[in-house]
């Protein structure tokens, strides 16, 4: 028998355990991807507000490590690890993340990039093993607003690019 349709208005399985947040950043797509390809532009804007990262080692390739530690407002140091496990440049990159290499709890994160007009909708899928790993990350870690905090980083640092990028080919054309 044929579908009813109905599969497609359902929830996908994963939808109790996952944060999906989404922004447009204005700049090409190539750059704002290029942003998560070196540790030099990831150190510029990664995490929420007033947090700062650094960098143990990274190897941006499938199969290879970040990792940092995350440095919060407070003083206090977050452990990290992700190992990318996905990489289609400029339009996707798919992470597993967690404190380390072996945290039973570490979760997965797909990036897509899509271009919208001369700008980048950059969307990031979580998904948590379950339903209350993702409430705990969203009530303890604030993980919905640290999130949007991080993609308005990003925003803001390429967004910095573009102009001083404008502002040289302008100097340019003067000389």
């Amino acid at each position: 028998m044929a579908g009813t349709g109905q599969e497609t208005a359902a929830e996908p399985a994963t939808a109790d355990r996952e944060i999906v947040i989404s922004r447009v950043v204005d700049a090409p797509r190539e750059l704002v991807f290029r942003a998560f390809t070196e540790v030099r532009h990831l150190a510029q804007w990664w995490g929420p507000e007033g947090f700062t990262t650094t960098t143990r080692s990274f190897a941006f390739q499938v199969g290879g490590i970040w990792d940092f530690v995350m440095h919060g407002p407070d003083g206090t140091d977050y452990q990290e690890w992700i190992t990318w496990t996905g990489i289609v440049p400029p339009e996707r990159i798919a992470m597993l993340h967690g404190e380390s290499r072996d945290d039973p709890n570490a979760f997965t994160s797909v990036l897509t990039f899509e271009p919208d007009g001369a700008a980048t909708r950059i969307v990031m899928r979580t998904v948590f093993p379950t339903k209350e790993l993702r409430d705990d990350a969203v009530e303890k870690y604030h993980a919905i607003e640290g999130g949007r905090q991080t993609l308005s980083n990003l925003a803001a640092y390429v967004t910095e690019i573009v102009r001083k990028e404008a502002g040289s080919v302008r100097k340019g054309a003067q000389g």
